[in-house]
């Protein structure tokens, strides 16, 4: 894939990359801004074009507009994109690409900031979803003693993943008394998880997905916190259980989050059962979903061998089939966005990990 788009006389910057210009949304014509020149680097020998901003004095390149700014290897994206959806861990992109496994883990916490921003642009066009299923499922970071719930909500009809949030657990279940005590030991350093933690995030999923509709009707399972859930919002919503022992065929209620969570464990070599390529932050288990998420609802189709189309072509978001060189076609700037809550404290790193005493933010300058 050619990593920066050839220079063609035509193209104009549409906007002000300053967020503090007047112009920073659109360029109210040629006249705001001038061309100064060009300059190649030694991954592109396209010559790429220099602009100057009248009002601000702020220049910049055509690259500043592309998904690759500031990147050493900006042929990587689209490599790590569908190895990140294809049941490979980050050691095992690093061996296959011939890179670190830290480059690795770069690339993929900026493609899923990029993928958060995709996401909420196209979901500002589609109408309002009335129809939703909602649901969990488990995983961990850092160790089984740090379990985690990623809640997600789908429309009914098509498919189309809207939001998703997650949850710190308290380990639970079948242990041995040395567990038990490594358990109460990990609490009393680090605080257990909060008891309401999936009623809280779960109504913040609903309510995101469900935002701008006065009624809707919600699908889940008998989880108890669900309900609960529900009552904190201020939508009429009719909520309709099915038992999560019914056959999980398309005819059960909730196949299409069946579906997704089916897709998501087999795809993500982070959220199998039993794996050593668990996320070691939630924070990065966001980012792999972000990029699950907008690889489901734009680039596959939503069945193999049936209905060629996508879950954004079925919403009528899209007209066609995404390539992953579309999804990465150009860069979308953190101030055009506005992000739900929980998805804000993503793009910045902001979600923390109990058991590590030093928690990453993404706090550069120029790269998004």
């Amino acid at each position: 894939m050619p990593h920066i788009q050839e220079c063609s006389q035509g193209w104009l910057p549409p906007h002000c990359p300053n967020p503090n210009c007047i112009h920073h949304r659109k360029f109210s014509g040629r006249a705001a801004f001038k061309k100064i020149g060009y300059y190649t680097t030694l991954s592109n020998p396209n010559r790429i074009p220099r602009f100057l901003c009248k009002h601000c004095q702020r220049s910049f390149s055509r690259q500043t507009f592309s998904t690759t700014y500031w990147q050493k290897r900006p042929d990587l994206d689209a490599k790590i994109f569908m190895k990140a959806v294809g049941c490979m861990g980050n050691r095992q992109i690093a061996r296959d690409l011939n890179v670190s496994p830290e480059t690795v883990s770069r690339h993929i916490a900026r493609l899923g900031r990029h993928c958060l921003l995709l996401q909420q642009q196209q979901l500002c066009r589609a109408e309002p979803f009335r129809e939703i299923v909602i649901d969990g499922f488990e995983s961990f970071e850092y160790s089984q003693y740090f379990p985690i719930h990623h809640h997600v909500a789908v429309d009914k009809k098509t498919g189309f993943v809207i939001y998703f949030t997650d949850s710190e657990l308290r380990r639970k279940g079948r242990m041995t008394p040395y567990q038990k005590r490594r358990r109460a030991v990990l609490e009393a350093q680090l605080g257990r998880a909060p008891a309401d933690a999936v009623e809280v995030d779960m109504a913040e999923t609903v309510a995101v997905a469900l935002s701008g509709a006065v009624s809707a009707v919600v699908y889940s399972d008998e989880h108890r916190a669900y309900e609960r859930s529900l009552r904190r919002l201020s939508q009429r919503i009719i909520h309709r259980v099915t038992n999560s022992k019914q056959r999980r065929t398309p005819q059960n209620p909730l196949w299409e989050v069946n579906l997704l969570e089916l897709l998501i464990r087999h795809s993500s070599s982070n959220h199998k059962r039993e794996t050593i390529a668990f996320s070691k932050r939630r924070q990065s288990s966001a980012e792999r979903l972000a990029i699950m998420l907008v690889w489901r609802n734009y680039v596959k189709y939503r069945a193999e061998n049936r209905r060629r189309q996508t879950p954004a072509m079925a919403l009528g978001l899209v007209g066609q089939r995404w390539s992953v060189e579309r999804v990465l076609s150009g860069r979308i700037f953190r101030s055009h966005v506005v992000l739900p809550p929980r998805w804000a404290a993503y793009y910045v790193r902001g979600v923390q990990t109990r058991a590590l005493a030093r928690n990453r933010r993404h706090e550069l300058t120029y790269a998004f």
